[in-house]
C-alpha cells in the first residue's frame, strides 16, 4: 500500500478534496500532458502531509494548547489555500432543535429521487406521512449530481456525540447531516440557483409521496404542544370519491374541474392582481345531493388535505384565527351546515336572555340564588368568520381552498357568500338523468337500458336525490348483482312512490294553507268585535267623567 493510499485511510476529509482534484485533473482540466505531473506532485503532497500528521500525534502531547490551537488554525488556513474545493454542510437539526430541518428534509428527499440510483449503499423506509416507500441514501455514502454542466458532490454523514450524557433533544446522540462539495469557481451557481433547485424539488418529491390527510380541529382545552396535543388531529384521507364517480351532469362538472386546474396553475397570477392565493366554494342544495361527495373528488382531484372543521367547539375568534395558521398549503377547509353550526347575530341567546327577563317581572316572590349559568356557546362572530376568509389572516400561507356548504343558501348574510369570499357558487340539486347516468354505470355497469326511458320521464317529474336514486341502484343481493333489471325496476317504483307521496302532500299543504288562512280571517273578525264593543264603553266612560 502506497504511503498516500493510507494517507487516504487516515484522513478522509483531505483526501476526498485530493479525489476530487485528482478527479477534475484526469477529465482534462489541465491537459492531457500536464496530468501525470500534477497528479505525482499531490501524491507527494499527500506524503508529506501524512508524515506531517504522524510526527504531530507523536509530539502533540507535549505542546501548550495556546500553542496548539494557533498551530491548528494555520494548518486550516494553508489547507484551505492548496483546496480549491468548498463544502457546504446542512444539519439535521438547526435552531428548531425540537423539530428536523425543513432544507434537511427536502435535500433527502431530492437525494432519493433524483442521485438514489448512483448510491452503492441504500437505506429503506416508510415515513410517518409517506404511502410510499422510500429508498434514500444511507450513512457514509457519496453520490455525485450534475447541473448546468458541473459535478457536485453530496455526503451522507453521521456523528456520535463524545458527551456521555442523555439529552432531550431528538437526535441529541447523534446528528446526521449532508455535505455539499463543489469547486471554488462554481460558488454563485451552486448557492444560488442549485440549492434552491434542490430546495423546490425536493418539497414538490415530499408532496408528492405523502399520505394526504383529514384533519379534525380539537377542544382547545386539550392544546399542549409540549405533551404533542396539537389544535388539529388527523387520519389518512381515504375517500374514493371522484369526478368520475360524481352524480353531475357533465357540462357543469366540467365547469368545476377548469376553475380548480386554473385556480392551481395561477400563483403568480394571484400574486400580480395583489390577492392571496386562495379560493371560495358554496355548495347549496337539499340533503342527500352530494356536497360531501363533491368536496371528496376536489380533495382527489387537487391531491390536497381536507381540514373539517367544527365551528362549535371553537371559543372565540382568537381560536379560529390559531386553528387557521395551523394549517398548510394545498388544503381544502371545509365547514359544512354552516347555517346550523353558529349564530353569528346572537339572536338566539339575546332571545334567551330577553325570556328570562320577563319571566322575573311577572314574578314578584322572592327567590332562592342559584348558580350563574355558564356560557359554553361559542363567541365567534361574524366579523370573525369574515377575517378568517377573506381578512389579512387569509394571506398567511396559500395554495387553499375555503368551502361551505349549506342546505338554506337564503339562510346566510349576504356578508358571508359575495364573490370574494365564496367566489363559485355551485349548486348540488336532485338527480336528474345525466346524472342517474352516470350511477347507472358505476353502480350496474350498465351505460343503454329499454328503462332508461321511462326512468328519464320520472326523473323530470320527481325530485329525488342522487344519494336514494345510488340506494335503489345499489344490488343488496347475488341475484340483483346478476340481473340489473331488478335495480332498475326497483328504482321505477321508488320513483313512482315518491311522485304519490309529493302530490299528496303538496295537496295537504294547500289544504294547511287555507286552513290557516281562514283561521287568520276569524281571528281577525273576533278582534274587530272586541274593538267595537270597547268603543261605547269607552264613550260612556268619558261622559261620567265629564258629568263629575
Amino acid at each position: 500500500m502506497s504511503l498516500y493510499t493510507q494517507h487516504v485511510h487516515a484522513c478522509p476529509v483531505q483526501s476526498r478534496s485530493l479525489r476530487l482534484y485528482i478527479h477534475t485533473i484526469s477529465r482534462g482540466a489541465l491537459g492531457p500532458a500536464m496530468a501525470p505531473a500534477v497528479v505525482e506532485r499531490w501524491a507527494g503532497l499527500g506524503s508529506a502531509v501524512a508524515t506531517v500528521i504522524f510526527l504531530w500525534s507523536v509530539v502533540q502531547n507535549y505542546v501548550p494548547p495556546t500553542f496548539r490551537l494557533y498551530l491548528t488554525t494555520w494548518a486550516a488556513k494553508l489547507a484551505a489555500f492548496f483546496n480549491p474545493y468548498l463544502q457546504i454542510t446542512i444539519s439535521e437539526y438547526g435552531a428548531e432543535r425540537f423539530q428536523r430541518s425543513d432544507f434537511f428534509l427536502a435535500v433527502e428527499a431530492y437525494l432519493s429521487d433524483a442521485c438514489a440510483r448512483r448510491a452503492r449503499k441504500l437505506k429503506a423506509e416508510l415515513g410517518k406521512d409517506s404511502k410510499n416507500l422510500r429508498v434514500s441514501v444511507d450513512d457514509h455514502e457519496e453520490v455525485t449530481d450534475d447541473f448546468s454542466g458541473i459535478t457536485i458532490w453530496w455526503y451522507a454523514s453521521k456523528r456520535q456525540s463524545k458527551a456521555n450524557v442523555i439529552s432531550l433533544y431528538p437526535g441529541g446522540d447523534e446528528r446526521r447531516f449532508y455535505r455539499v462539495v463543489f469547486h471554488q469557481r462554481h460558488r454563485d451557481l451552486v448557492v444560488d440557483s442549485y440549492l434552491p433547485f434542490v430546495l423546490g424539488e425536493g418539497r414538490a418529491v415530499t408532496v408528492k409521496n405523502r399520505q394526504r390527510r383529514l384533519f379534525t380541529n380539537n377542544a382547545s382545552g386539550s392544546w399542549n404542544p409540549y405533551k404533542g396535543k396539537s389544535v388539529w388531529s388527523h387520519v389518512p384521507f381515504e375517500h374514493p370519491a371522484t369526478f368520475d364517480t360524481l352524480a353531475m351532469h357533465p357540462d357543469e362538472k366540467e365547469a368545476v374541474i377548469d376553475d380548480l386546474m386554473a385556480f392551481q396553475e395561477s400563483k403568480e397570477y394571484y400574486a400580480k392582481v395583489g390577492k392571496a392565493w386562495k379560493r371560495g366554494y358554496l355548495l347549496y342544495g337539499p340533503p342527500g345531493t352530494g356536497k360531501s361527495t363533491m368536496i371528496a373528488a376536489m380533495a382527489n382531484f387537487l391531491d390536497y388535505d381536507v381540514y373539517d372543521l367544527e365551528l362549535t367547539a371553537v371559543k372565540n375568534n382568537t381560536e379560529l384565527r390559531k386553528l387557521f395558521i395551523e394549517t398548510t398549503g394545498k388544503s381544502i377547509i371545509v365547514i359544512e351546515d354552516i347555517d346550523c353550526s353558529v349564530d353569528f347575530t346572537g339572536k338566539r341567546r339575546k332571545d334567551k336572555k330577553a325570556s328570562s327577563n320577563k319571566d322575573s317581572d311577572n314574578d314578584d316572590k322572592p327567590k332562592l340564588p342559584i348558580e350563574p349559568e355558564k356560557d359554553d356557546a361559542t363567541k365567534v362572530t361574524l366579523s370573525g368568520l369574515l377575517n378568517f376568509i377573506d381578512g389579512l389572516w387569509s394571506a398567511c400561507g396559500g395554495e387553499r381552498i375555503i368551502i361551505f356548504t349549506t342546505n338554506h343558501k337564503e339562510k346566510l348574510d349576504p356578508a358571508l357568500i359575495r364573490r370574494g369570499r365564496m367566489d363559485k357558487h355551485i349548486e348540488m340539486s336532485y338527480c336528474r338523468f345525466e346524472g342517474f347516468k352516470v350511477l347507472a354505470k358505476n353502480y350496474l355497469d350498465v351505460i343503454e337500458h329499454e328503462l332508461f326511458g321511462e326512468v328519464q320521464r320520472l326523473l323530470e317529474e320527481t325530485d329525488m336525490s342522487p344519494a336514494d336514486v345510488a340506494e335503489n341502484l345499489m344490488p343488496m343481493s347475488k341475484k340483483k348483482k346478476r340481473d340489473p333489471d331488478v335495480c332498475l325496476i326497483g328504482l321505477i317504483e321508488a320513483l313512482k312512490q315518491a311522485k304519490e307521496e309529493a302530490a299528496a302532500a303538496k295537496v295537504k299543504e294547500a289544504e294547511e294553507a287555507q286552513a290557516k288562512k281562514a283561521k287568520e280571517k276569524e281571528e281577525t273578525e273576533v278582534k274587530k268585535g272586541k274593538d267595537k264593543d270597547k268603543a261605547p264603553e269607552a264613550a260612556n266612560g268619558d261622559i261620567k267623567q265629564g258629568d263629575k
